[in-house]
This record gives structure tokens, sequence and C-alpha cells, in this order.
């Protein structure tokens, strides 16, 4: 027990310690390929991604560009804002009105949002020197609703998994 419980405070010692010093250790330009798999292909699209994050003109605010394709066909630059970042809450100000509340979760920095009729629930985090993202697209409208039937099983909602996507990025020198 006393094993498990030090291996426990290791863990959310880590977990704090990351979530100070973001978005510090997540600073610099990233880059590498991310894999698109879409529910019903058999082998994933292949696209080239770059996360560059960097202090802006604002302070406390940053860069949080995203690059998408070999002649940067989809350049996204959005604005990394802090709400409070005490509670490890953040937005991602897309500058075209769009706002994404951004939290900290388990050494993870992640989102649900949803537009359209997809949910979008995106991770990131560092791993072994690499920036890790990871965006799962959900179904918005529930796929079945079970259970209810007995006063005490709730009613079940399953949602029909469209796509997954992972990247992992190395830092450009």
């Amino acid at each position: 027990m006393k094993a498990i419980l030090s291996l426990c405070c290791f863990f959310l010692s880590v977990t704090a310690t990351a979530q100070q010093d973001f978005p510090a250790s997540f600073l610099g330009h990233w880059q590498g390929e991310l894999l698109w798999y879409k529910q019903g292909a058999k082998e994933p699209q292949k696209v080239p991604m770059q996360l560059i994050i960097q202090p802006s003109d604002s302070a406390g605010q940053y860069t949080w560009q995203i690059i998408y394709g070999e002649n940067k066909q989809d350049n996204r630059p959005y604005i990394l804002k802090p709400v409070d970042t005490a509670k490890g809450h953040w937005v991602i100000d897309e500058r075209n009105s769009i706002i994404l509340d951004q939290y900290w979760l388990g050494n993870k920095f992640t989102s649900a949002f949803t537009v359209g009729n997809n949910t979008i629930v995106d991770s990131y985090w560092i791993e072994n020197g690499c920036l890790m993202v990871e965006f799962f697209s959900i179904s918005a409208k529930p796929l079945h609703t079970t259970g209810g039937k007995e006063k005490d099983v709730p009613l079940v909602d399953s949602y029909a998994l469209r796509g997954y996507q992972e990247a992992v990025l190395r830092k450009k020198p």
C-alpha cells in the first residue's frame, strides 16, 4: 500500500509540475506527421503537421499556430490565452469569434467541443521530449440509447466514433 501511495504521489507531482511549466515546456516549433484514421478506411491518411507556440505581443498570451500540409495549405494562426492558470484553464482564440476552452487534466492539455454534427476531443502532452497530439471525432447525436428499463439502471447514450488522429511532433532545431 505504501508503494502505491508513493507512486501516486510521484504522478501527482509530475502532473503539477507539468501544469506549472505550461506553456513554457510547450514553447517551440514542433513538426511531424499526423495520422488520420477515418471510420471504414483501411489505412490512415498521412498529413504533415506543425504546431508553433511562442510568446505573443500581448503579455501572458502565446501563439498557437497549427499548420497542416506540405505547403502550409491549412494555416491556423490561433492565440492561447490564460483564464485561470491555478485551475489549469486556458482558451484557444481562433480569432474569428470561436473560442475553445482547454484544461489541464491528468498531465494533458485537453478540450471537448462540438462543431456541426461532431464532437471533437483533443489532447496535447509532452512525452519523451516529443509533443503528442490526439483528436477523437465523435458523432454529436447518440447512435443508441439503452438501459433505463429498471429504476436502478440509468439510460445510457452511445455514440459513433467517426475518426481518430494522432501525431508525434518533434521540436525543430
